[in-house]
């Protein structure tokens, strides 16, 4: 059979497929070494204190328990950059949930049944978990990478006063909660000073180096793996506290130990989306040209860890004024510390921002379309770089021609099926360009196969498949005879896989490497190959993150279809489209499954995702998925994905973008604006659920 799979941008299936629907993919959680001990932590249960006596007489008395770990106890830590990870090191407890001991037991259910027998004394405080735009413990942050603090050109005041068309509006996201499909694990073991650990993670060699770090050891003594990672969508993003429990009671009890988190717990301890307060201020010209553009977001992050959730990014990018103020103000809270979602800051920030262009379209009489179109541009209104590459007009132009948007009216409450209102509605997205240094080597053996190595993550992106794509393109040869390795920290040292970052990374230095290892080979040609094989090596420390002259950002345009019941008050998404520009499609198979991945993603966080933290005991209500609506594939009966072919040679060797992001940054707004084209009423706070929609009397 010839081999279809060599190209890049062809549909090859990912590799590892077979071994994860058969259970043959080991996942952190499913190493158990012999002897391997298991551990369960105890939260704690104030918002915001300090522990004056911990008891764990009961819980040490029982069948199997091995030993209890406490502030008291527990061995020192190095201090930690993130004090996220500063467990069991004393006695403040900085949110409900935070962990203030381990019970360590023979079996799992041993662990657990001892967890439950501490007792834990706390000397309570007040505290506050309430997020208000007008807190006056809000501040602007330092604007350390160009993405949070505040950016202003002209006079935005003045420009919005004297504006023909003007909208002033505020939007509201809640928090927001990860939830991967597997949760956070680790399996820690010590043998001769070494530590290993298998993490769930989307950075083994993040990993590595934190945990060395903290236990003030050689990086060179510690080794992660992270083989199979069953979703993060940024909660794995960094180290999270099950990893060093893990490695400390290993350390203590002299066993491997076992440490997977229960679902209930991951709302306080692995991060999650900061809640967002948005006001969004728009002036135009009587023909849809904008002349200011103002977006101010407060948004929440722990006392222990400052997190910005850089909602008004997108609007910095997005669409020209000669006046504009972007501000982000963020708010400490007696609150777990917020961190990475995904598309962190543009999917909040671009729901405002398209929601609202959608008003000022509204407002102006013209087709919410044509008012984008109107306002695109070439160079980044607020670096005034030109863009390596925007093709945001065409999404929209094809997005509009596959959806039929022309046959849209364009008037509220236009469309009805007995009691359901049916709208639709369009919104734009955009995603940087996100590249990292990462070193690879490239090996040929003397049979004709070859062995790429690097410590990628695949946590589900199919990058074992696409960066063996990458491989064979350089080296000519069909991808079958090449095989990859990831997810060992003693590969060669990676970036992590976060910011729509890991192909364009990854692949940079396997391109490179292999690459260099074709001229090698070219240059022996009619030679044989020595017994142990020819190898090659790249780092691409210097020019993967060097700056460029450009703005490099993906785009896109969505299309959202809704009928609403306005007996129950049900909103139903009908169709979704997505239209994309993100560089080289380097598989057409594995890309269009994250896009629609993103889009039910961003399904999820319009109509059904929304956590909320009870002011009076400081915890997140919604802590599984029971409580914690995700959407299923009943939620989304067609969802199409499609992308233009775009050529942009200031990127990387490949030509690519990063795609897992992009799908979820305008899907909210679009389905948002078809629920307004269908009622007549503007929902501003997520997410669209029935008693919301009922409340409006529609």
């Amino acid at each position: 059979m010839p081999d279809t799979t060599s190209a890049l941008g062809s549909p090859a299936a990912r590799r590892e497929g077979p071994a994860k629907v058969t259970g043959a993919a080991r996942y952190a959680a499913e190493h158990t070494p012999e002897g391997c001990a298991y551990a369960w932590p105890v939260p704690a249960e104030v918002a915001r204190g300090e522990v004056t006596a911990i008891d764990d007489t009961a819980a040490r008395a029982l069948p199997g328990v091995v030993t209890v770990l406490t502030h008291l106890n527990a061995p020192r830590l190095a201090e930690p950059d993130d004090a996220t990870l500063a467990v069991l090191q004393n006695a403040r407890v900085p949110h409900r949930g935070w962990y203030v001991a381990l019970v360590v037991a023979d079996s799992l259910e041993a662990a657990r049944e001892g967890a439950a027998a501490v007792r834990v004394t706390y000397a309570e405080e007040p505290h506050d978990v309430t997020l208000t735009a007008d807190h006056p413990d809000a501040y602007v942050p330092e604007d350390t990478d160009g993405t949070s603090g505040e950016h202003t050109r002209g006079d935005a005041d003045a420009a919005y006063a004297r504006a023909d068309a003007r909208v002033d509006v505020t939007y509201r996201v809640p928090p927001l909660h990860n939830h991967p499909m597997e949760p956070h694990a680790a399996t820690a073991r010590w043998e001769d000073g070494r530590l290993i650990a298998y993490d769930s993670s989307q950075g083994a060699s993040t990993v590595r180096d934190v945990l060395a770090g903290l236990f003030e050891l050689p990086k060179e003594q510690v080794t992660v793996l992270s083989e199979h990672v069953g979703g993060g969508f940024g909660s794995k993003g960094t180290p999270r506290p099950h990893v060093v429990l893990a490695a400390m009671a290993a350390r203590v009890t002299g066993r491997p130990v076992k440490l997977a988190l229960h679902r209930r717990e991951l709302a306080a301890v692995v991060g999650h989306r900061s809640p967002t307060v948005q006001r969004v201020r728009l002036a135009a010209e009587a023909d849809g040209t904008l002349t200011s553009v103002v977006h101010e977001v407060t948004s929440h992050t722990s006392r222990i860890k400052e997190f910005v959730e850089t909602a008004a990014a997108v609007t910095r990018v997005m669409y020209p004024s000669p006046h504009a103020r972007t501000t982000h103000r963020v708010l400490p809270l007696d609150v777990p510390s917020p961190s990475w979602m995904r598309a962190p800051g543009e999917a909040p920030g671009m729901y405002a921002l398209e929601s609202a262009m959608d008003e000022l379209a509204e407002t102006l009489g013209i087709d919410p379309v044509e008012l984008r179109l109107r306002n695109d541009t070439r160079n980044e209104p607020d670096s005034a770089r030109p863009f390596s590459s925007r093709h945001l007009a065409e999404c929209l132009r094809e997005g509009a021609r596959r959806f039929g948007w022309s046959a849209r009216d364009p008037r509220p409450r236009s469309r009805a099926e007995g009691p359901v209102l049916v709208g639709s509605g369009v919104a734009a997205a955009t995603y940087p360009v996100n590249v990292a240094p990462s070193r690879a080597s490239a090996h040929a053996d003397p049979d004709g196969s070859f062995v790429v190595r690097i410590n990628a993550t695949d946590i589900g992106t199919g990058a074992r498949t696409v960066l063996a794509q990458v491989a064979a393109d350089a080296l000519g040869v069909p991808a079958d005879r090449v095989r990859t390795e990831v997810g060992n920290s003693d590969l060669p040292t990676a970036s992590l896989a976060g910011g729509s970052s890991g192909t364009a990374s990854w692949g940079w230095a396997v391109h490179e490497a292999c690459t260099r290892l074709a001229a090698d080979l070219a240059d022996r040609k009619g030679q044989e190959l020595p017994a142990e094989g020819l190898d090659a090596t790249a780092d691409t420390a210097g020019r993967a993150d060097a700056d460029s002259d450009y703005a490099r950002h993906a785009f896109g345009a969505h299309f959202a279809e809704v009928g609403v019941d306005t007996v129950t008050g049900e909103v139903r998404v009908r169709r979704l489209l997505g239209v994309y520009a993100a560089g080289r499609i380097l598989n057409s198979r594995t890309a269009r499954s994250q896009f629609i991945g993103g889009m039910t993603m961003g399904l999820g966080m319009a109509l059904t995702e929304g956590s909320t933290l009870d002011p009076a005991f400081g915890d997140f209500v919604e802590r599984d998925l029971a409580a914690y609506h995700v959407p299923a594939n009943a939620d989304v009966p067609a969802i199409e994905a499609h992308w233009i072919d775009e050529d942009d040679p200031h990127l990387n060797p490949m030509g690519s973008k990063g795609i897992g992001e992009i799908g979820i940054v305008g899907t909210a707004a679009a389905i948002g604006n078809a629920v307004h084209h269908a009622t007549g009423v503007r929902q501003r706070e997520l997410p669209i659920t029935p008693d919301r929609v009922l409340a409006d009397g529609r």
